[in-house]
């Protein structure tokens, strides 16, 4: 799993609850250049930690994304379906003054261990 970028669990299981701390579009420690290869990153890194509990994308039932400009919001939606496919999960959209690092996007996520059989789909 990568350090954290400040005091806090990336991951917290709650019986077969999974919440995933907000994700960033690092990858080897640097952001990725760009809004939708940040968003593709930051799905990647979710899917990750998820993977970690035996989970996937597929048991995400709600992510939240925080954007720097909502100009961005479209060409967020077609990375996000991209990295989602047809397991799309409920979703809240905002903006907001900076993120860290200078990251143009975050994405947290909340899971159930238990939504299928398939819960590595994504």
């Amino acid at each position: 799993m990568a350090p954290t970028v400040g005091p806090y669990s990336p991951i917290v299981r709650a019986g077969e609850w999974l919440v995933c701390s907000g994700q960033l579009g690092l990858a080897d420690g640097s952001l990725v250049e760009g809004l939708s290869a940040q968003v593709t990153q930051a799905i990647e890194n979710l899917s990750g930690l998820l993977e970690g509990e035996g989970s996937g994308l597929g048991d995400v039932l709600k992510t939240t994304v925080f954007l720097t400009d909502m100009a961005d919001f479209a060409a967020m939606n077609t990375a996000y379906v991209a990295a989602f496919g047809d397991s799309r999960p409920a979703r809240s959209a905002f903006a907001v003054v900076g993120l860290p690092l200078g990251a143009l996007v975050e994405i947290e996520a909340w899971a159930h261990m238990s939504r299928s059989p398939a819960s590595s789909a994504g």
